[in-house]
């Protein structure tokens, strides 16, 4: 008994005094922290992945220092594929609560990421970001736009709304965004007109059940149809669209009784 509590000891200090070695002699995790990879010159964007035609980079470069000059505010492009300079680019740019940091990084499914900092976020705040690296970092975008005009818009956007001084949300209406907000509003007014349906004699409208049912088409109508446009665009005409399918979807439901009854006294 005492001889195999002895060999399992042994068998134990072994495995850890390997476990040990090993870890001592393991390289360093340089694709977390690797200077070697940054440029021994000043600029604001170090494009690893070589994403960035030249002159559009000097373009950018230029643009992102008279940003910086005029508003204070520090913004800085990294891209990457294989190798990374990881946490080496805080103390080559000085990042600070005023910064933001894109990295794009076409490994992943976004190509899009940014570090952001504490000052910025009360400006733009954390759904600006998420909203912001859907809407420009997404595979169909890179594909039908490329990585370098991703990153340009991106750095455009952030641009005019540290500018004008914050948004809540990301500027502009995508056409696939304004389909959606078309739909949400049609089938809010679907849902109104059921409700709406007479339910007794000589009733025109049926008043308290659209009442009653108004939580669910004013989240579809307002939240979803009429919030993200009026949020994202002064443009009067996706917005008088959206007014016009709740319109009709209303009226649809509403005389779909009248519809069936007609086809029924025919038959």
């Amino acid at each position: 008994m005492q001889h195999r509590f002895l060999k399992r000891l042994l068998l134990s200090v072994a495995a850890l005094v390997l476990a040990l070695s090993t870890w001592a002699v393991a390289p360093a995790a340089w694709a977390f922290d690797n200077p070697e990879l940054l440029p021994n010159y000043e600029t604001p964007i170090i494009d690893l992945a070589n994403f960035l035609p030249s002159l559009q980079e000097e373009t950018l470069a230029q643009e992102i220092k008279n940003f910086e000059a005029q508003t204070g505010w520090k913004l800085r492009v990294l891209t990457q594929y294989d190798q990374t300079p990881g946490r080496a680019v805080k103390n080559y740019w000085g990042l600070d609560d005023k910064s933001v940091l894109l990295v794009a990084d076409g490994r992943g499914g976004n190509l899009l990421a940014f570090n952001v900092g504490d000052d910025v976020y009360q400006l733009l705040p954390r759904t600006f970001w998420v909203e912001l690296q859907t809407r420009f970092g997404n595979l169909y975008f890179v594909r039908d736009n490329g990585e370098n005009n991703s990153i340009a818009k991106s750095l455009d956007v952030v641009k005019q709304c540290l500018s004008k001084g914050g948004c809540g949300v990301v500027p502009g209406l995508p056409r696939e965004q304004w389909i959606l907000t078309l739909i949400t509003s049609v089938i809010g007014g679907v849902v109104f007109g059921l409700a709406a349906i007479p339910r007794k004699k000589n009733q025109i409208v049926a008043w308290q059940w659209a009442l009653i049912f108004s939580p669910l088409w004013g989240i579809l109508f307002v939240a979803f149809g009429i919030g993200p446009v009026v949020t994202r665009t002064s443009e009067f005409l996706p917005l008088f669209r959206n007014i016009i399918g709740f319109v009709l979807g209303a009226l649809v439901a509403y005389l779909s009784p009248v519809v069936n009854q007609s086809t029924t006294s025919e038959t």
